[in-house]
C-alpha cells in the first residue's frame, strides 16, 4: 500500500521567526506518523525550517526553482542551492506559477529534469480551470499537461504528482472525494499508458484545493489519493496536524 504524502504550501506567507515557530509547534503534535510531511516554505524560511526539523520525519521543501544551474537569472534560485542546505522536495508548475508567471509545460519539463539532476524530488502540479472543467475537456487538458511535463523522462520513481483543480484552489470549493478520485485514477490510467503498470501502481498522487481538516478523511480513504498539497490550512498549526492525524 502507497504511503501518504501530505504537503503543506505556505505561499508567500510566514516570517522566519514565525516559521521556527511553527514547526517547533508542529513536531510534538504529529508524534511519529507515518504519513512522510513536507512543509514547503518561501525561500527566506528555508534555512530556519531545515533547523527547525533536524532530526525529525518532517521533510522541508521550496516552492519554486529555476532550470539552470547558474547563470545571469537575477532574482532566481537553482536546485543546486537548494540541495546545497538540504531541501529535499520543491514545487514545480503551481497553477499560481503558471497563470501570474506564465510559465508553460514546456517550462516545467526542464525544472522537472533539473530538479531530479540536482537531486531533489518535484512535486509536479496539474489541473484544470472553471472553464476547462465545465467544457468538459478535463482529462484531455491533464493528459497534455502529463506528456509534456514528462517527456524525456525515464521513470517517476522520485516524482510526486498533485492533482489540482484550479477552480478549488483558495476558493474553498472542494472536489467531492470520489470527483477527485476519479480524475487521480485517470492521471494513474496516463501513466500506465506512458510508463506501464508498476510505475503507475507506485507512483503517488495527491489532491490539492480546499483540504482542510473536515475533508481530509474522507479524501484519504479514496483509493486511489494518496495524500495532499495544502494551501491554506497549512499555516494553521493545528489545521496542518489534524490533517496529518486524520487516521488517528
Amino acid at each position: 500500500m502507497r504511503r501518504k504524502y501530505i504537503a503543506g504550501n505556505w505561499k508567500m506567507n510566514m516570517l522566519p521567526n514565525e516559521a521556527l515557530s511553527y514547526i517547533e509547534n508542529l513536531i510534538p503534535k504529529i508524534g511519529k506518523t507515518e504519513n512522510e510531511v513536507i512543509i514547503c516554505v518561501p525561500y527566506t524560511d528555508l534555512f530556519y525550517a531545515l533547523l527547525a526539523s533536524q532530526d525529525t520525519h518532517i521533510k522541508i521543501g521550496a516552492q519554486n526553482m529555476h532550470w539552470e544551474e547558474n547563470g545571469a537569472y537575477t532574482g532566481e534560485i537553482s536546485g543546486k542551492m537548494l540541495k546545497s542546505i538540504g531541501v529535499e522536495y520543491v514545487i514545480i508548475g503551481h497553477s499560481e506559477r503558471r497563470k501570474f508567471f506564465n510559465e508553460t509545460d514546456e517550462v516545467v519539463n526542464l525544472k522537472i529534469k533539473r530538479a531530479l539532476d540536482c537531486g531533489i524530488k518535484p512535486i509536479v502540479c496539474v489541473g484544470e480551470t472553471e472553464e476547462q472543467r465545465d467544457k468538459e475537456i478535463t482529462e484531455m487538458v491533464i493528459s497534455k499537461q502529463i506528456e509534456k511535463a514528462f517527456e524525456g523522462i525515464k521513470d517517476l520513481e522520485n516524482i510526486i504528482i498533485a492533482y489540482e483543480p484550479i477552480w478549488a484552489i483558495g476558493t474553498g470549493r472542494t472536489a467531492s472525494p470520489e470527483d477527485a478520485n476519479n480524475t487521480i485514477k485517470f492521471i494513474r490510467s496516463k501513466i500506465k499508458e506512458l510508463y506501464g503498470e508498476e510505475e503507475a501502481e507506485n507512483v503517488i498522487i495527491q489532491y490539492g484545493g480546499s483540504v482542510k481538516p473536515s475533508n481530509a478523511k474522507d479524501l484519504f480513504k479514496m483509493s486511489d489519493i494518496d495524500g495532499a498539497l495544502i494551501g491554506g490550512a497549512s499555516l494553521n498549526v493545528d489545521d496542518m496536524a489534524a490533517i496529518i492525524n486524520y487516521n488517528c
